[in-house]
């Protein structure tokens, strides 16, 4: 199938102002700014609001969308599990790990490592982050983003789009720091959910509403829990894999967490970071399901990345038409900004602050400033590579189950159990990293197909890390005294939150809040079971 968009001028005039008001923003607050703090972390002055719709936006890139409509036109619904175990994933993160994080101020994930283990698991945490976020977050999402727009604009020279999309978004990056990323990413989410609904309600007219849908589509495609054999997301794998892989993405990934270390507050981390598990939820409705009315729509689609494409150059009239694709584009450049943001964050803080101890705040800004640009063109560079190789690029995107069950075990043993040290931490890095690559190269490398679901090798990894660190800790001595103090969560940080909860009103007490996001998505998997 080809597509082609013949553009009014006023969607024209829409996707320009968007562009105009994104780098606009990036120059406003890049007045503002003058020190690491300001530019890495907005001041660490941001309220919930935009913490929630900057989480949200980033994690939905353009590729999300494509992604999320074009698997439930082919398997199902069940991609949605994605979506929901990230409100129990934060739920999670909100109660147990957030306060110590934020006790802790630090500017990046790896710098939490490395004050309650040591330098090495900093360093490994640091490159590794480095590594996923350039090679396969930034390029992959410019290249799969500019596919998509020559795709519905066949005219377009992709290699031209990458560049002028990783400018655009570099330029208010550069400009102002996490503070414009964020409040971008606000005006994103909010395009983001405009569109997606517009396109869910113009869908459901053509086909006769929802009664319609659920008479004529298989029940086994609107269904989320699936059989343990199941080729996408079997339930085993749901409770274990999604739930690993959800923790990692959400609660140490400094691509997202970078958002929730700039609150005000923990009060507003929290609320942030509930706020961007509730927004989750409709992604069911405006994201998912849109894909599975398209088969009622467009029936003869071979290849499904062209279902949301189809449905947004089917669909929408002129005007509307300006709007989603603005919220398209956006989402783009969420993801790309967010990473260029993340990655300089991490070379300035980890690495540059710890070669040249001397620099003062306002030179730690000025090295983001040059690392993002640099990330910028390295981005570009790569991008062009990913189409020679793309069976390299597809086992980047699923080296995540082979790379971060670790890291993951060395947070939850780090802020949850005293003994764990930095010798039971550096060993889980090296046993764990060890055992994925044995995984990997066995189960992607030397067979045609996996032998075992990622989502089944996620959680056998972050068992053999957490024996791994917890058998080497107690073999080893206990950590110092500095390495523990304000980094862990006991029962008796929660005894101190109810007596501070207790003089706050029901709506601010985050306790209240995670058990009503809990029930909701119990409610939505449920009516899905």
């Amino acid at each position: 199938m080809e597509l082609g968009i013949s553009l009014h001028p006023i969607d024209i005039g829409l996707i320009s102002a968007y562009f105009v008001i994104a780098i606009g923003l990036g120059i406003w607050f890049g007045r503002k700014h003058d020190t690491a703090s300001d530019f890495f972390l907005a001041g660490r002055g941001m309220l919930w609001p935009v913490i929630g719709l900057s989480l949200f936006a980033s994690n939905i890139s353009s590729t999300t969308l494509v992604g999320l409509a074009g698997s439930a036109y082919s398997t199902g619904i069940s991609v949605f599990n994605y979506e929901w175990m990230a409100a129990v994933v934060l739920v999670v993160f909100a109660v147990f790990f957030l306060p110590a994080i934020l006790r802790a101020q630090v500017y990046t994930m790896p710098e939490f490592l490395s004050k309650r283990y040591d330098d090495r698991a900093r360093t490994y945490f640091s490159l590794l982050t480095l590594f996923l976020n350039i090679v396969v977050d930034t390029a992959g999402g410019l290249f799969a983003g500019a596919l998509l727009l020559q795709m519905m604009f066949p005219s377009l020279d992709i290699w031209t789009t990458v560049t002028v999309l990783a400018i655009a978004a570099g330029i208010y990056t550069i400009a102002g720091g996490l503070a414009a990323v964020m409040f971008t990413d606000a005006i994103q989410a909010v395009l983001l959910v405009v569109g997606s609904v517009l396109i869910t309600i113009f869908a459901l007219e053509q086909v006769g509403g929802w009664d319609a849908v659920v008479a004529a589509v298989p029940q086994d495609k609107l269904s989320l829990i699936r059989p343990p054999g199941d080729p996408g997301v079997p339930w085993p794998g749901l409770v274990t894999g999604v739930f690993l892989l959800g923790f990692y993405f959400w609660c140490t990934n400094q691509f997202m967490v970078q958002r929730l270390l700039a609150a005000k507050n923990i009060n507003h981390g929290r609320w942030g970071a509930l706020f961007a598990g509730f927004l989750k939820l409709p992604v069911l409705f405006i994201m998912v399901i849109p894909g599975t009315i398209a088969i009622l729509l467009y029936p003869d689609i071979e290849d499904p990345n062209l279902v949301y494409p189809t449905m947004l150059v089917d669909l929408l009239p002129v005007g509307i038409m300006g709007l989603v694709l603005a919220g398209f584009v956006a989402a783009l450049m969420s993801q790309i900004d967010s990473t260029l943001n993340s990655a300089s964050t991490l070379v300035t803080m980890d690495f540059v602050r710890r070669i040249w101890p001397q620099l003062n705040p306002h030179q730690l800004m000025r090295a983001g400033q040059i690392s993002t640009f640099v990330f910028m063109m390295l981005a570009v560079l790569w991008a062009p590579q990913i189409a020679k190789f793309q069976s390299i690029f597809e086992y980047l995107q699923a080296v995540l189950a082979y790379t971060v069950p670790p890291i993951v075990a060395m947070f939850v043993f780090g802020v949850l159990w005293k003994r764990a040290n930095a010798s039971g931490g550096f060993a889980a890095l090296v046993i764990g990293g060890l055992a994925g690559l044995v995984f990997f190269i066995g189960n992607q490398v030397l067979v045609d197909e996996p032998v075992i679901s990622f989502l089944y090798v996620a959680p056998i990894l972050f068992v053999i890390s957490s024996i791994t660190l917890v058998v080497v800790s107690l073999m080893t001595p206990p950590p110092l005294p500095e390495k523990t103090e304000g980094l862990l969560w006991t029962p008796a940080t929660w005894h101190a939150e109810s007596e501070e909860l207790a003089a706050l009103p029901w709506w601010q007490n985050y306790r209240i809040l995670s058990v009503g996001l809990l029930a909701v998505t119990a409610v939505i998997v449920i009516s899905f079971w």
